[in-house]
């Protein structure tokens, strides 16, 4: 009888209604703060000697009891009555009042463990995130009492972030006005039963994964202060709290960030690189902590400073120790930082090259050109070794990014070089290209010292690819002397028959010039002639060889390395066939630009068609040989390629409309092959002593 009586009143317990005891209970708690504000004014006593702290506990514990009796995709009705009654924002505004006094520390601390505690996601509900972007501004404030509980909180927030990237969407905010939306991306459990959440307008939002960004517009000429909000937001109150006195609050500060960057999606990285004034801080603050640095600093002091991590720094006794110690600290951490952190896609890389490249425009002053060009390309001077990487990280990348998997990513670094060369400084060319050319290692030398001149007319690989009949064609425009002649010295062979070898190069089955009006040879020679000029008259002070340098014995042909630069283009036109037109058309514009300047080495490395080379050696003639190689063989399998080559040319000309053509990249790849050799033989005739004047007129 006892155990049924109980089992009665146990069942009777549970079906009780706790709820509404349990909402009754929040508003009592919720009205007792209010009541406070309303019954008291002029209060001087600490929050904590009111109960204020103690309702918001009772608050706290209420709404995760709720959360523990409803379902995973339930909402209690406290917490319903908490973002109805806009709750947070109301504790907000008390807090930023500071009344009564240490309010805002209650606020933080319940800020902080409510996002802890309650499981369910919150981030993305209007009513927590506004609040939420609120208390954030008020943190990291001059003189704040309450550091320790906002880094607690803003650790909080990113860890909510970490958890959930998708809530990073609603804590960032980021000027719609110099920033397109960014698109995050959430899986499909995520999106689910979000799709009705609204984001402002000026937040970045979900992307469909059905859909494609937009593209993102980038202003270079917005400052800082314009494009990011000025002293507000999550970023740039983590890095103030980073230059705290106190240790514990600085390394919650620096643990934040490093939840941030290391969001595991690279949409997050492209918002946090390119949306916020992360990377800007970062770096300004490294700048700041280095002009702190004593000049009186004794380099034995530095040379002995201990490897210093961010999370434990070491102090040091010696004058100016705490200047290095926060300044290797800072180094250490982005050094980790970037470790963590996921590489941005290619937009980034995009917009800062192309920001790069409008600032080498700009750029006049020979003092700033003498900066800029240290820090693209180094102060090197020796020739380049093929498995060096490090000696110059950056101009590396840059280069490398000229043969980058994507094409937007190369046509854009092949323009910033081909500004740089624009620049009349000679470190420009030699750094890029003649320290590689100075001994003229790629010149196969004879045993008593000279090079070895054999023509190539006389190269198997030569003859056979061309019959007689082509050096009759109707494209030859000067007199060709008789084929074979004396041996010379390549830096001796006639500007002429290079030209002709130029002309001759592409097949009579892969031109179109004679198909189309106002395609022909002399187009070029004037462009050739202004350019020629433009680079003649930067040699006034470069104190350029006239003539061709002697081989010496001394150096190995077998050590000769193109360098990186040459290489790229060299691999690129190589692959002329079957790269986009956009991109051959970059890739012949550089090599024009580097075949006009009338350097000896440079002129024969890239225009003399005769100089034998090193074994394993290659120059421009030798890889456009190889390459018209390949087109021989495919011209084969084409039907009717002469037609569907010369119907291409004309549609590019807009003469023709159109209309769908097989191997179209091929097509377009010979039409680059056939002028970008005709321009090679105008710059060639240009650079003939007489014939400057000819070709002005």
């Amino acid at each position: 009888m006892f155990s049924k009586l109980t089992h009665l009143f146990q069942q009777a317990l549970e079906t009780r209604e706790p709820s509404v005891n349990l909402l009754d209970s929040f508003v009592d708690h919720w009205k007792g703060i209010t009541n406070y504000y309303i019954e008291t004014t002029g209060e001087t006593r600490p929050v904590k000697q009111t109960d204020i702290p103690w309702r918001l506990k009772q608050m706290l514990d209420i709404l995760v009891y709720e959360e523990g009796q409803q379902g995973l995709e339930e909402t209690g009705p406290c917490m319903e009555y908490l973002l109805q009654h806009k709750l947070l924002e109301t504790l907000c505004t008390l807090g930023k009042a500071q009344y009564p006094p240490g309010m805002n520390q209650q606020v933080l601390v319940f800020f902080s463990k409510i996002l802890v505690q309650i499981q369910k996601p919150m981030l993305h509900i209007i009513n927590v995130y506004r609040p939420v972007q609120k208390l954030v501004r008020l943190c990291g404030l001059l003189g704040s009492q309450t550091e320790k509980e906002e880094a607690q909180f803003l650790f909080v927030v990113c860890s909510r972030v970490k958890q959930d990237p998708y809530a990073l969407n609603y804590i960032l905010e980021i000027n719609k006005d110099n920033h397109s939306k960014r698109y995050i991306s959430t899986s499909e459990d995520t999106e689910k039963g979000r799709s009705e959440e609204t984001v402002p307008s000026n937040y970045p939002t979900v992307s469909n994964p059905a859909s494609t960004s937009s593209p993102q517009q980038h202003s270079p000429t917005g400052s800082p202060s314009t494009i990011f909000p000025a002293n507000a937001g999550l970023i740039h109150v983590l890095v103030k709290l980073c230059r705290s006195q106190k240790s514990r609050v600085a390394l919650k500060a620096f643990e934040s960030l490093l939840l941030l960057v290391s969001l595991p999606k690279e949409d997050t990285a492209v918002c946090l690189a390119e949306s916020t004034p992360l990377c800007q801080l970062l770096a300004e603050r490294l700048c700041e902590l280095y002009s702190q640095l004593p000049a009186t600093l004794e380099p034995a002091d530095i040379h002995s400073f201990p490897q210093t991590h961010w999370s434990m720094p070491e102090s040091q006794s010696f004058p100016g120790s705490e200047h290095m110690e926060r300044f290797f600290t800072w180094l250490d951490f982005l050094d980790h930082l970037m470790r963590e952190a996921p590489k941005v896609k290619k937009m980034g890389v995009l917009v800062n090259t192309a920001l790069l490249c409008c600032s080498v425009r700009h750029i006049q002053s020979p003092a700033m050109v003498e900066e800029l060009v240290s820090f693209l390309l180094g102060r090197h001077t020796q020739s380049e070794q093929r498995l060096d990487t490090e000696s110059h990280v950056l101009r590396y990348q840059l280069i490398e990014h000229c043969d980058h998997i994507s094409d937007e990513i190369s046509i854009a670094t092949l323009l910033l070089f081909e500004e740089l060369l624009q620049k009349p400084h000679r470190d420009i060319l030699f750094n890029l290209v003649l320290r590689n050319l100075e001994n003229r290692c790629y010149v196969t030398r004879t045993l008593g010292g000279g090079d070895d001149c054999r023509e190539l007319e006389e190269d198997p690989f030569f003859t056979d690819m061309y019959g007689e009949d082509e050096f009759n064609s109707s494209e030859q425009l000067l007199h060709r002397p008789q084929l074979m002649r004396e041996h010379r010295c390549s830096g001796q062979t006639q500007a002429l028959d290079i030209v002709n070898s130029f002309l001759c190069l592409v097949p009579q089955e892969a031109k179109t010039s004679q198909h189309v009006q106002g395609a022909r040879y002399e187009t070029y020679v004037h462009d050739a002639h202004e350019q020629f000029k433009e680079c003649t008259a930067f040699l006034v002070d470069w104190d350029w060889p006239e003539s061709l340098k002697p081989t010496e014995l001394t150096v190995s042909s077998s050590d000769f390395f193109e360098g990186h630069f040459l290489k790229v283009l060299f691999d690129r036109i190589g692959r002329i066939l079957e790269q986009p037109y956009e991109l051959n058309l970059q890739v012949t514009s550089v090599l024009s630009r580097l075949a006009v300047f009338p350097h000896p080495h440079l002129h024969e490395y890239l225009l003399d068609p005769y100089i034998i080379l090193a074994p394993g050696a290659r120059s421009l003639f030798s890889v456009l040989i190889r390459v018209i190689g390949e087109l021989m063989q495919r011209i084969e399998v084409i039907p009717n390629f002469t037609e569907k080559l010369v119907h291409v040319r004309r549609q590019l000309m807009g003469l023709d409309g159109e209309s769908g053509v097989d191997h179209m990249p091929l097509l377009k790849g010979v039409i680059i092959l056939e002028e970008f050799c005709k321009e090679l033989a105008a710059i060639a005739f240009v650079k003939l002593p007489d014939n400057n004047k000819l070709a002005e007129h």
